[in-house]
């Protein structure tokens, strides 16, 4: 049975707090007439401390898309590749030992993409599938993880290595002052994380059954605008709402399971705000404690996009994890609107053996392969 392992995390140096982000917003959009309303909104998203790419002043500037999609190819090719080696060494792999990688990313474009990169430089097999993701945007954190399972079931003893990569910060449009445009920027924030899905072995969440749910006619409420100037991030007043109309196909993927939704152990959910997981708590029934771990991510580094699931399933493999066997849910939401969720169950670390080399051997033979470090 296909088991993800505990992820990798690194976020930028660079940090703003909810009150440097506050205070901008009434510098910068002083005469903006509903300034009390963003003010409001903004300190309701509960997000203290985000990090970002670029040092803030260097961030409200824009020297245009190419400049800053040239910044993202150089941040992605500096910050990946150590979150990667974290990953594999989480999962007790090697390079060579990886059969698919899945990269999924929202915020910047490479063709080719990001994973062709990764086998020449860090030392892939060539034999190795890419999965680029590029268009489901938070979402995109769960689909990686499913389309991983899915490739885990159909070749068992194959291994997936997951790479998410969202710098958000490089998406600020200063001509955009719509009230949704100036929340995002008080919201999100940037961060890499990579982990393993293992067809065989391994220690971490046992995936056992995925699926996809899309709510109809509502392709709008989250999306970008195309334009000279890049990608321009568009939130319908309506997004949080949409707890409403995603919780129901999460309950009945935990009843296809003959799982109670309302009795699992765990929950790692992408906290896009506030508003999602309060709903969730409503809607299926959960103590607001479930929800810990998304609401740190959100709290700590604010909306990461795809990253927001692993981040927050990290924090819970730091915690200790659950009981063996306690069954979970991992969801991403996401334009569409879009849910893709997965259940699973905890399996514990063995002990190793009396000179086992370990996950750290490992993942250090992979830099020995890779030529790094």
């Amino acid at each position: 049975m296909a088991t993800l392992c505990r992820p990798s995390i690194a976020v930028p140096d660079n940090i703003i707090t909810m009150d440097e982000t506050l205070q901008l917003a009434r510098t910068i959009h002083a005469d903006h007439p509903q300034l009390g309303l963003v003010l409001r909104l903004i300190e309701n998203t509960g997000v203290r401390t985000r990090h970002i790419i670029q040092p803030i002043e260097q961030t409200l500037q824009h020297p245009g898309f190419e400049s800053r999609n040239l910044l993202y190819e150089r941040e992605a090719k500096r910050m990946v590749p150590p979150v990667v080696f974290g990953a594999l060494d989480n999962a007790g792999l090697g390079v060579r030992d990886i059969d698919l990688i899945v990269y999924v990313s929202c915020t910047g474009f490479m063709m080719p993409s990001l994973t062709a990169w990764l086998i020449n430089e860090l030392g892939f097999g060539t034999e190795t599938r890419q999965l680029p993701i590029a268009q489901l945007g938070c979402a995109a954190g769960g689909a990686a993880i499913n389309r991983a399972h899915d490739f885990c079931l159909a070749y068992p003893h194959a291994n997936a290595l997951i790479v998410a990569c969202e710098f958000c910060s490089l998406c600020y449009q200063p001509t955009d002052i719509g009230v949704g445009s100036l929340l995002s920027n008080g919201l999100f924030g940037d961060a890499v994380a990579a982990a393993v899905v293992r067809g065989h072995g391994g220690a971490g969440v046992r995936l056992e059954r995925n699926g996809s749910h899309l709510v109809p006619d509502t392709e709008d409420w989250i999306s970008y605008a195309v334009r000279g100037t890049g990608f321009h991030f568009q939130l319908d007043k309506r997004v949080p709402t949409t707890m409403k109309m995603l919780a129901p196909a999460l309950r009945a993927l935990s009843e296809q399971h003959s799982w109670d939704i309302s009795g699992l152990d765990f929950h790692i959910v992408h906290a896009g705000g506030p508003r999602i997981l309060d709903d969730l708590c409503t809607f299926l029934e959960v103590e607001p404690e479930m929800f810990r771990y998304s609401r740190a991510t959100l709290t700590e580094r604010g909306n990461i996009a795809s990253c927001v699931v692993f981040d927050a399933l990290e924090r819970l493999f730091r915690d200790g994890g659950v009981g063996d066997a306690g069954r979970g849910l991992i969801a991403g939401f996401g334009p569409g609107i879009t849910a893709e969720m997965v259940l699973g169950t905890w399996a514990a670390a063995p002990r190793p053996a009396v000179g086992h080399l370990g996950a750290i051997g490992h993942g250090r033979r992979a830099e020995e392969q890779a030529g790094v470090g």
